[in-house]
């Protein structure tokens, strides 16, 4: 199974984690959140996020959900990747982390692509019925 690692702008990650998890009624991934605050050492938080890959990759993967793509967690995110067993996806949303946990058998590629649909296809413009 995929290992999932969320690196997130302070506690956003666990946030979208523990709201994802109670919609579904359970968290069927493995999951760990890198939080980055404002005043980190960037190597520091990548060394972290590669201790963190290695405990939840058990042979099939890491899919990395990251927020503002060129943003510091993102940045440490992309230096995680490796086109392979890491695959890191930005612009996490709840859709996004929804998604996810719904297919929590896919392989890494695949589940990389259900979060990039996910986050996509969950924003919709919301115009109120004006009559």
């Amino acid at each position: 199974m995929v290992g999932l690692l969320i690196v997130t702008h302070n506690q956003i990650g666990t946030a979208l984690v523990e709201t994802a998890s109670h919609m579904i009624g359970m968290c069927p991934l493995m999951v760990e959140v890198l939080a980055v605050a404002a005043d980190c050492d960037p190597d520091a938080m990548v060394n972290r996020g590669r201790e963190l890959v290695r405990e939840l990759n058990t042979g099939d993967g890491v899919l990395v959900l990251t927020d503002i793509y060129g943003s510091t967690p993102s940045n440490i995110a992309a230096r995680l990747a490796d086109n392979h067993q890491v695959l890191v996806v930005s612009g996490i949303n709840l859709p996004m982390v929804v998604r996810v946990m719904n297919y929590p058998r896919l392989a890494v590629a695949e589940l990389a692509a259900k979060a990039e649909s996910g986050g996509r296809d969950g924003i919709f413009y919301c115009v109120p019925d004006v009559e």
